[in-house]
């Protein structure tokens, strides 16, 4: 099943299959490590759902939610 990152809910996984967006959210989200094919798991979120604590490449990472929509995952299991 095919969800964005800002559909999720506290302790889902998945591997990230595609990144929309265009220009500096794009960029800023690969230079953090937000990449096609690596794994993630969300961890928690805040009172607001945002943001998001999410374990990417063995380190902890906080998104907005107006940056996870832009991440397309695959969940596991």
């Amino acid at each position: 099943m095919i969800k964005l990152l800002d559909e999720f809910e506290i302790g889902e996984q998945g591997t990230i299959k595609k990144i929309y967006g265009e220009g500096k959210i794009r960029r800023r989200l690969f230079d953090m490590g937000v990449t096609p094919g690596a794994k993630l798991v969300l961890v928690k979120k805040a009172p607001l759902n945002d943001p998001l604590e999410v374990k990417i490449r063995n380190y902890s990472l906080t998104l907005r939610k107006s940056e996870a929509k832009f991440v397309e995952v695959e969940l596991e299991g």
